[in-house]
């Protein structure tokens, strides 16, 4: 019962996490903060993910937030690259 309750409220969490995380991605002033944000929405997915492996209790979804950081990781390193050679 405890375990549940604590699902729900981390799941809400990483979905408030999301929302406010969505609203710097659109509102950013500067192309670094969009960057900063798309990273944190990889990271929140993956999150969210693993928190919803738990609730079905299959490990077939822990092989999915190792695939999202991998290319989250490469996208952040081109798009900083990018961003340092613009300037």
């Amino acid at each position: 019962m405890i375990y549940q309750t604590i699902l729900y409220a981390a799941m809400a969490n990483l979905i408030l996490a999301m929302a406010l995380t969505l609203v710097r991605l659109g509102r950013g002033p500067a192309s670094g903060d969009r960057v900063v944000a798309l990273d944190l929405v990889a990271s929140i997915s993956m999150g969210m993910i693993l928190v919803y492996s738990l609730f079905t209790e299959e490990a077939v979804y822990l092989d999915i937030p190792v695939l999202i950081a991998m290319v989250s990781f490469i996208g952040t390193v081109a798009i900083s690259a990018y961003l340092k050679h613009k300037k």
